[in-house]
């Protein structure tokens, strides 16, 4: 099967690579022209332009973007839908908000296309392992793409399902990355504890592999915790700041609109907030307040 990829960078290009080495054929087209060079020595074939890439694909069509969420994946389909025939399919895999998906499902259909969006999770380790893939869209739509979510996926018949209709995909993978803001805190807090008890000199690595198999909390997750710390054992020259991508917001904003608590979700992303403070301003007004009241030294 013949794919369109819009959007190289390390997913994109991953994805892509994964599908060449299972004898799919990809089309592929990023604004980096060493992405596009990079794709070609692996086999791919390189667009020159949007319209390149299209022309260069057989009917029905299937255009996968890998693009930023946001406006770049607007500015794509304003260039996209004029160049489609009814009946082609436009796959939406990056972390878009799902009520945006909705909106340009609607769109696409006004036009005789088809609009499926993919959750995907798996990062760099996917071209190895595989994508786990969360999709929305037409069932007819998702069926035909099939040997593509089969590819991609760890196994055939693991790791992927088309869970309802477009926007679903997108929906799902926002709650997907809410949780795993949570479960990310619980690891980094549970490890600070054992790293705080110097008195008993702990192996935090060895900690990570015995918890690795057999325990409750074994998880990929630990498993990463486990390679990290075998690489940089106190963690030197590694920034305390820590990024959110949106979704983490957007499944909390979700939860109160459905009257749903997330206290662990919530306070995993504030104190992701919190890491980028280089000020600190509440922490040092804590601190003058406490010597104000006490003597305590600042």
């Amino acid at each position: 099967m013949k794919l369109g990829m819009i959007g190289l960078g390390k997913m994109g290009f991953n994805m892509s690579l994964r599908l060449l080495q299972n004898n799919h054929e990809v089309v592929g087209y990023d604004l980096n022209e060493d992405a596009i060079a990079r794709l070609e020595e692996a086999k791919g074939t390189g667009a020159t332009s949007v319209e390149d890439l299209v022309d260069k694909l057989d009917a029905p069509r299937h255009v996968w973007l890998m693009v930023p969420a946001g406006p770049p994946v607007d500015s794509n389909l304003d260039v996209l839908i004029p160049l489609l025939d009814e009946g082609d399919v436009i796959i939406d895999g990056g972390n878009s908000f799902y009520k945006d998906t909705l909106r340009r499902a609607e769109r696409l259909q006004d036009h005789g296309l088809h609009y499926v969006d993919v959750g995907t999770s798996g990062g760099i380790w996917g071209v190895k392992e595989g994508y786990s893939m969360m999709v929305g869209g037409e069932e007819k739509v998702v069926e035909r793409m099939r040997p593509l979510f089969e590819t991609f996926a760890p196994a055939p018949d693991q790791g992927w399902g088309r869970v309802g209709q477009s926007g679903t995909g997108h929906f799902v993978k926002m709650i997907h990355n809410g949780i795993e803001y949570g479960v990310m805190q619980a690891y980094a807090e549970g490890f600070d504890i054992l790293d705080a008890k110097t008195e008993f000199d702990l192996d935090l690595h060895q900690i990570a592999n015995i918890w690795r198999f057999g325990s409750v909390i074994r998880s990929w997750l630990l498993d990463l915790i486990a390679l990290a710390l075998k690489e940089n054992p106190t963690l030197e020259g590694v920034t305390a700041k820590v990024s959110d991508s949106g979704e983490g917001r957007w499944t909390i904003k979700e939860g109160i609109d459905l009257n749903v608590a997330t206290p662990v979700i919530t306070q995993a992303l504030y104190y992701r907030l919190k890491s980028r403070d280089e000020k600190a301003y509440a922490e040092r007004l804590l601190s003058a307040m406490r010597n104000q009241f006490g003597g305590h030294k600042a």
